[in-house]
């Protein structure tokens, strides 16, 4: 599936050689050969639990992909978290410079929305219209932007552990639970009592998602995860380990683990795939 989503991702792209060249050459760096590919593999996993068409899936997967890309991009720049290697290899400000990265996170923001508003991706019009409305809520200021300036304003401060959830509703679990409610409403409608339970499954993989990535940031060398590792310790920032322990952050993690199945049960087969990516999401090594 990771690799139908790359395929999908590389013919959603400007070419490298288009006007502006260096342009989309760097958005290409930013999105393609990197990542786990988490948002999209929620989106096909809860299309299946709708009978999405996989064509419709393509699309909104890849608009989720494109947001996630731009938020690394943005939040790697020296004005927001300053880090220097991103997925293996070099932030796109190292790589390129501040200006380019800059304009990359604002290209594939806009990028996801053409794609997402463009393309044929649900059963109806009106449908469609709140898939757009579901990721623009997700991206803006009552999802992810807003979680990330709470997280800029907690530096140096010692959280509550509601406090520290409410950030990460935002920051990390909005566009997560976007993803899923993307993939199911690119099927068929359901029940409201059972999308209700997609949705609380998607809220407690996205908080566990930040939980275990905290866990990995304190134990896992900088060469495993591709990224710097031990940053937001050395930067002072409030994170399940420096709130609970690692011992408790993973007792939390495997208690989310378990919630997300429970909110699954009752879906049926159709739901396998949701439960098998909350396990990868939280027993991940990497």
């Amino acid at each position: 599936m990771q690799a139908r989503v790359e395929a999908a991702l590389e013919r959603a792209l400007p070419a490298a050689g288009h006007l502006p060249a260096r342009l989309h050459e760097a958005m290409r760096y930013a999105v393609l050969g990197g990542g786990k590919r988490v948002r999209p593999l929620l989106v096909f996993a809860a299309g299946e639990a709708t009978a999405a068409d996989a064509a419709r899936l393509d699309i909104a997967a890849c608009a989720v992909e494109l947001i996630h890309a731009y938020s690394l991009v943005h939040d790697d720049l020296p004005c927001m978290d300053d880090d220097v290697l991103r997925r293996g290899k070099p932030t796109v400000h190292v790589e390129y410079d501040e200006a380019t990265a800059l304009l990359v996170g604002d290209a594939l923001q806009s990028a996801a929305f053409e794609l997402l508003a463009g393309t044929p991706a649900a059963r109806d019009a009106a449908t469609q219209l709140e898939m757009v409305r579901t990721l623009a809520l997700a991206a803006g200021s009552r999802g992810m932007a807003g979680g990330q300036a709470i997280d800029l304003a907690s530096v140096g401060r010692a959280l509550t552990l509601p406090e520290l959830e409410l950030m990460h509703i935002h920051k990390t679990g909005a566009l997560i639970r976007a993803a899923v409610r993307l993939g199911a409403l690119a099927g068929e409608p359901l029940a409201p009592e059972r999308f209700e339970r997609l949705d609380r499954y998607a809220k407690c993989v996205g908080l566990a998602f930040q939980v275990v990535d905290d866990v990995l940031d304190a134990e896992a060398s900088t060469a495993t995860l591709g990224k710097t590792a031990g940053k937001d310790a050395a930067q002072g920032k409030p994170t399940y380990v420096s709130t609970l322990g690692r011992e408790r952050a993973k007792a939390l993690a495997g208690e989310l683990r378990r919630e997300a199945h429970a909110a699954l049960e009752g879906l049926g087969a159709a739901a396998g795939r949701l439960a098998g990516l909350a396990d990868f999401i939280v027993l991940r090594k990497f």
